[in-house]
C-alpha cells in the first residue's frame, strides 16, 4: 500500500484521457446494448412421445410448462421483439403439443384465437391461426366451440372474409350439439347469411330451427320469428327489385 501513488500524483492531461475513454467505452456499451442482443428464433418443440416421457406422469403441468416457455418469446433479455418475429409453424407446433398433453385444456387455444391470432395486423398469420383453431375444434366440438365462435367474429370483422366466418359457423351449427352450446352459437351462420344476402338459405335453416323444438324459450323463439321475418322481408325486396341490365 506504501508503494501505491495517489490520484492527485496523476499528471492532469493523463487523467483527463482517462476519464474521456471510460466515459467513450460507457457510451458505447450503451448505444451497443439493443443491437448486442439478438433476439432467439422460436424453435421447434420436441416430438410429443419425447414430452410425454419428459413429463413424468405430469402431462399437464408439462403442457403449462410449454405455454410458459412459448410466451416468454415475445420478450427476451428485457426487449420486446413482438410476435411478428415469430415463427408462426413453431408456434403452432407448441400449442399442438400443449393440447395433445392436456385435451382438456383451453388456454392454448385462449392464446391462438385471440393473442398470436386477433388485432396483430398481418393477415397471414391470422388466417393461419384461426384454421388451426378451426382444426383443433374438430377434435372436441362441443368443449372447444368458444375458440371457433371467436374466430367466426374475427374473420367477419377483421378478415371482411364472410365465406370464411361462414364456414366456421356452419361448423359449429352442424358439430356443436350438445346442451351446453348456447343457441347463439348455433345461430351464428344464419345472421351471417343475412349479411350475405342468402335469405332464401337462411330462411331454410331458421325456419328448421323453429319447427324443430330446439328452442324452448319465448322470448328466444319470438326472436327467430321476428329474425324470420325480417328475412321474408329481404327476399321480398329481392323479389322485387327490377333486373340489372
Amino acid at each position: 500500500m506504501r508503494d501505491e501513488r495517489s490520484i492527485s500524483s496523476v499528471p492532469v492531461p493523463a487523467r483527463a484521457l482517462l476519464a474521456v475513454a471510460l466515459a467513450l467505452q460507457l457510451g458505447w456499451q450503451a448505444w451497443q446494448a439493443p443491437g448486442a442482443v439478438r433476439p432467439q428464433d422460436l424453435p421447434t418443440p420436441p416430438d410429443i412421445s419425447v414430452l410425454r416421457l419428459a413429463s413424468l406422469g405430469e402431462p399437464l403441468a408439462l403442457a403449462k410448462g410449454l405455454l410458459i416457455y412459448l410466451q416468454s418469446y415475445d420478450s427476451q433479455r428485457g426487449q420486446i421483439i413482438g410476435m411478428r418475429r415469430l415463427n408462426y409453424d413453431h408456434v403452432e407446433a407448441w400449442l399442438g403439443a400443449a393440447l395433445s398433453l392436456d385435451p382438456l385444456g383451453q388456454y392454448p387455444l385462449l392464446l391462438a384465437s385471440r393473442v398470436y391470432g386477433d388485432s396483430m395486423g398481418d393477415l397471414v398469420r391470422q388466417r393461419q391461426m384461426l384454421a388451426f383453431v378451426r382444426r383443433q375444434f374438430d377434435a372436441d366440438p362441443n368443449r372447444r366451440w368458444p375458440w371457433l365462435a371467436h374466430a367466426a367474429v374475427v374473420a367477419r370483422h377483421q378478415l371482411k372474409d364472410l365465406p370464411l366466418a361462414r364456414e366456421y359457423a356452419s361448423a359449429l351449427r352442424l358439430q356443436a350439439t350438445a346442451d351446453t352450446v348456447p343457441n347463439w352459437a348455433k345461430q351464428m351462420e344464419i345472421l351471417l347469411l343475412q349479411d350475405m344476402n342468402e335469405f332464401e338459405t337462411a330462411r331454410v335453416l331458421l325456419g328448421g330451427l323453429i319447427q324443430s323444438g330446439q328452442v324452448k324459450e319465448e322470448r328466444e323463439l319470438n326472436f327467430l320469428k321476428e329474425r324470420l321475418a325480417e328475412i321474408d322481408l329481404g327476399l321480398g325486396k329481392s323479389a322485387g327489385a327490377p333486373a340489372k341490365p
